[in-house]
């Protein structure tokens, strides 16, 4: 419940100029130059931020070719100072998945080999495209935002098509191209947990790469762990916490510390921690402990 009121108020602050959507105007005020944590379009009514991989896209594709020191700075600070966590407690669109995935269906795990997309998707659409694709101008394009991201589409394109019939008319085979992947995106978000975020995300994936060096921590006393396998088997993103506790894949959402039945597991700032009176040296497993590794999974 903790978790699900702050990405409320992230999405509430991130998206506050709600009145916008009614005359599909676009907020253009001084806020708009500081980038947002999160997966959020610029070209949403209702934003009130920039979204950092299109500003990263914008000034590298930029006719000078430079390099926006300002959003690498940002997503380096959000990174180390949190990580995945940024994806599991602040992000907008993550939000929208997860709500999503809340619609019954059968629920179905993701092949690892998916999971490597969001980082070939990282490289080519947002760091190499916008640089060595340029108009007759020398302008590079912003690949991602123009012919993947999903949330673009939905926050942005949509809402302002429905508003300006001059945009409905030129309308063609790239917004078919957007709308057929926010298509995909959604049926997938309905049976696999957050399907772009492990997939497709390039903003999941440079804070994925952070995780290993985050002050926001994933830690486990494996002498209190039993090893019962419940917090693997509640993760929603598919991660061991007990032998990956850094995995890239883990935001930080902290289901698995409220599943373990010793409070093995810590989640949150690094040194901050108040560890659990410790057990006993040589104390074996007890008969309640048993009970909660063979009802986990097992070894």
């Amino acid at each position: 419940m903790k978790r699900k009121i702050i990405q409320i108020a992230a999405f509430g602050y991130s998206n506050a100029h709600l009145l916008n959507y009614k005359g599909g105007k676009i907020y253009q005020g001084k806020w708009k130059q500081f980038c947002n944590p999160g997966l959020n379009c610029y070209s949403c009514p209702a934003a009130g931020f920039a979204c950092p991989i299109g500003a990263l896209q914008a000034v590298n594709g930029s006719m000078e070719f430079q390099f926006s020191f300002y959003v690498a700075g940002v997503l380096l600070a959000f990174g180390v100072l949190l990580g995945r966590a940024v994806c599991g407690w602040l992000c907008p669109f993550g939000l929208i998945q997860e709500l999503i995935h809340r619609i019954p269906s059968p629920k179905l795990k993701l092949k690892k080999v998916f999971l490597y997309l969001k980082y070939l998707v990282l490289v080519v659409f947002v760091l190499v495209l916008p640089v060595t694709v340029t108009n007759y101008m020398g302008m590079g394009k912003p690949a991602f935002c123009q012919y993947i991201c999903p949330a673009g589409t939905l926050q942005g394109g949509i809402p302002l098509l429905s508003t300006h019939e001059e945009l409905r008319r030129t309308i063609g085979a790239l917004f078919s191209l957007k709308m057929a992947i926010l298509i995909l995106t959604v049926v997938g978000c309905i049976f696999i947990y957050r399907f772009f975020c492990r997939t497709l995300c390039p903003l999941g994936a440079i804070y994925g790469i952070m995780n290993k060096v985050s002050l926001c921590r994933l830690e486990v006393d494996k002498d209190r762990c039993i090893d019962c396998g419940k917090c693997k088997n509640i993760c929603k993103m598919e991660v061991d916490p007990v032998r990956e506790p850094d995995s890239a894949e883990c935001i930080r959402c902290g289901a698995c510390a409220h599943a373990c039945p010793k409070r093995a597991i810590y989640v949150g700032m690094a040194g901050r921690r108040t560890a659990p009176a410790r057990l006993p040296e040589k104390q074996g497993l007890t008969k309640q402990d048993r009970k909660c590794r063979d009802e986990g999974g097992s070894l």
